[in-house]
């Protein structure tokens, strides 16, 4: 069982430094691509009309939910509320076979 438990956690462990990688990976992206694209909207017309502002806006809207998601800042359902209702419907499905 003890190994099961440390299996377990690693399994968690793995997932969720997976979940940061591909979060970085993203807002590493946004950062690289939107700086690139202000620099050739810099080059080509100047800052008279900020066309890049529309990709940063965008992709930003994206990469927020991405950052929620990743670092569990959901209010409504996150994995506390995930991990409460999971063991709450355990419960309520342990009670009903009890008394068959």
């Amino acid at each position: 069982m003890n190994n099961f438990n440390k299996e377990n956690k690693y399994i968690r462990a793995k997932e969720r430094v997976d979940e940061l990688k591909k979060f970085y990976g993203n807002l590493g992206s946004y950062v690289v691509i939107v700086s690139i694209l202000a620099l050739i909207n810099y080059l080509t017309i100047g800052f008279g009309y900020m066309w890049f502002l529309w990709v940063a806006f965008g992709w930003g809207i994206g990469v927020f939910f991405h950052a929620l998601k990743t670092f569990d800042l959901n209010p409504f359902f996150g994995r506390k509320w995930e991990e409460r209702k999971i063991k709450q419907l355990m419960e309520d499905e342990e009670s009903k076979n009890k008394w068959r």
